[in-house]
């Protein structure tokens, strides 16, 4: 049975991935604030749904926001809304996030991240459970559960004067922090399969590893956490579509410095013409095969390996066209997602400076965005802002 994406970043038998299952059947039902920590990349926003569609509050709305993400001057008015003619601009009222999660949950990702001078005004509306708009008269009453999240060392941030000692117990109600990577080892075997199920094109075969590839891959020691994963299997989906992929076959500008390294120390045992060992032989059978996509890439990055912008071309421009043919329009697709991707990834989540990247309108990127189903990915909010889960 596929998990649900919400915990699909949880997966494995580690010990770590089966604290966080465990916490999050006693927690979800709970209508305490919850504090999440952990490194970029680990699923806090995942987590933080999850908490959501296992409560008793899955019937309302869950609404993130990305405290870093939103500029200063407009925290406010995105938190708690804004009355007609309270500021240049403000044209009608408008409706803030805490309203919205009214009976749901609001995510408040990157806590640790919002001005000092907020901190004093979510503290005042976690102890009173109201809100006031900008602008407004009266206290607005909100009913909602508040879920925060940060990659800060918060007790550190407190020590320097940054963050509000108060606010951060407030906060830190019930604790939950989610291993990196490098510490469930055992599990991303379990992860890149799910990804690469997830990623294959309807009807299509899945990719997979090689056994020395999947090694390489457990050793590696994953600083952008799941979601690098993610965007790996996402990658070497639309570049080896359908393969078994090996370490010795993908060009080394694909792989992140720490892999190429791995690569450079395990391949080099390799003959130049990859004469592979019986075993590896019988597993990938490449002796009595065509030359795959990946093969033929593998060889332009040895006759040129500095040369990556060749490569890519190579890779997306000439693909290797399957016996059986292939549905031209998905596979564009494919290309467009991916290129949509590293642009996210390039602006660190910043939807307009994507766009610039991209040559895009903006409303033609969030179009774009829904399309390919971002805006709810776990490193996209619903403002169009990649956060850093």
């Amino acid at each position: 049975m596929t998990p649900p994406r919400a915990t699909a970043s949880f997966l494995g038998h580690s010990a770590g991935a089966s604290s966080i299952r465990i916490l999050l059947e006693c927690v979800a039902s709970s209508n305490s604030t919850v504090l999440l920590t952990g490194e970029s990349g680990t699923g806090k926003e995942l987590l933080a749904r999850a908490l959501h569609e296992q409560s008793e509050r899955r019937g309302g709305n869950f609404v993130p926001i990305n405290c870093g993400a939103i500029p200063k001057d407009l925290l406010e008015s995105e938190l708690f809304g804004h009355r007609k003619g309270s500021f240049t601009g403000a044209s009608a009222d408008r409706i803030g996030r805490f309203e919205l999660a009214h009976g749901g949950t609001i995510f408040l990702d990157e806590i640790g991240d919002m001005p000092f001078d907020m901190q004093v005004k979510l503290l005042r509306v976690l102890q009173e459970r109201t809100i006031e708009p900008v602008g407004g008269s009266r206290p607005v009453p909100v009913d909602v559960r508040v879920v925060a999240a940060t990659h800060r060392d918060l007790e550190a941030e407190v020590a320097a004067g940054r963050f509000r000692e108060d606010l951060y117990y407030r906060l830190n109600v019930l604790p939950m922090h989610i291993p990196p990577l490098r510490e469930r080892a055992e599990d991303v075997p379990e992860l890149l399969s799910f990804f690469a199920d997830r990623f294959a094109g309807k009807g299509q075969q899945a990719i997979s590893f090689s056994s020395e590839f999947l090694q390489a891959l457990q050793c590696y020691t994953w600083p952008g956490n799941v979601r690098e994963l993610s965007n790996l299997v996402d990658r070497f989906t639309a570049l080896f579509r359908g393969q078994q992929i090996d370490l010795a076959l993908v060009p080394p500008s694909f792989l992140p410095k720490e892999l190429r390294a791995i690569q450079a120390e395990r391949v080099g045992k390799v003959s130049p013409t990859l004469e592979l060992s019986p075993h590896a032989s019988n597993e990938r059978q490449l002796d009595s095969k065509p030359a795959t996509q990946a093969q033929t890439l593998a060889e332009s990055a040895a006759d040129a390996p500095n040369d990556v912008e060749d490569i890519i071309m190579l890779a997306q421009g000439l693909p290797c066209l399957p016996p059986q043919g292939l549905s031209l329009k998905d596979y564009l697709a494919d290309i467009e997602r991916d290129l949509i991707l590293q642009a996210l990834n390039r602006a660190q989540g910043n939807v307009s400076q994507t766009a610039r990247l991209l040559n895009l309108q903006r409303t033609t990127l969030i179009v774009k965005l829904d399309k390919y189903e971002l805006r709810h990915n776990d490193s996209v909010d619903d403002s169009g802002v990649q956060a850093a889960a």
